[in-house]
């Protein structure tokens, strides 16, 4: 899996990720940040896979006095045996934990989705809908029948206008 995963990130067109994905600021120079250090790694680990991997013990008695120093490295040495560990459950969690991932993005996706066309919907009424002073009552009360209702209330009560109305916009005429 690890040598498809390099195959892959080799095989990465960079320029094209952010353009593709329509990526902006923060989350383009992120990604920008994100290449370099793979490119730095990659080379390093060029560099470092060139280098030999032996050691001449030979050479270290050569030049020191103390030759049982070297004697007790080279044994040491010659008896390691890294550790290995499983990860596979590890890598299972991962994987399980992508997945959940990927399903609520897809979920999260399709809400956004729905609600995005519904502004729009709204903003298309908004565009296309006639200014207030070419609208009539009925057609207000057509659209609103609160307001007819309403207005029907205060009439049937005998107030002729509603409440508050003499305050916010008094009669400035003068008899």
């Amino acid at each position: 899996m690890a040598a498809q995963t390099t195959r892959t990130a080799i095989k990465l067109d960079w320029t094209k990720v952010g353009t593709q994905l329509g990526l902006r600021g923060s989350t383009a120079s992120a990604l920008a940040n994100f290449k370099k250090r793979n490119d730095d790694a990659r080379r390093r680990v060029q560099v470092l896979s060139d280098q030999p991997t032996t050691v001449d013990f030979g050479h270290y008695r050569s030049i020191l006095k103390n030759t049982a120093v070297i004697d007790e490295i080279e044994q040491y040495y010659k008896s390691f045996q890294p550790k290995t560990y499983d990860v596979s459950k590890q890598i299972k969690a991962i994987e399980s934990f992508e997945q959940v991932a990927i399903k609520n993005a897809e979920e999260t996706k399709s809400k956004v989705e729905v609600e995005l066309r519904s502004l729009e919907k709204a903003l298309a009424d908004i565009e296309g809908a006639r200014s207030w002073d070419e609208t009539t009552v009925d057609e207000i009360a057509k659209a609103e029948p609160e307001v007819d209702e309403y207005t029907a209330r205060l009439v049937k009560g005998g107030k002729w206008m509603p409440p508050g109305y003499q305050e916010r916009f008094p009669n400035l005429s003068v008899l």
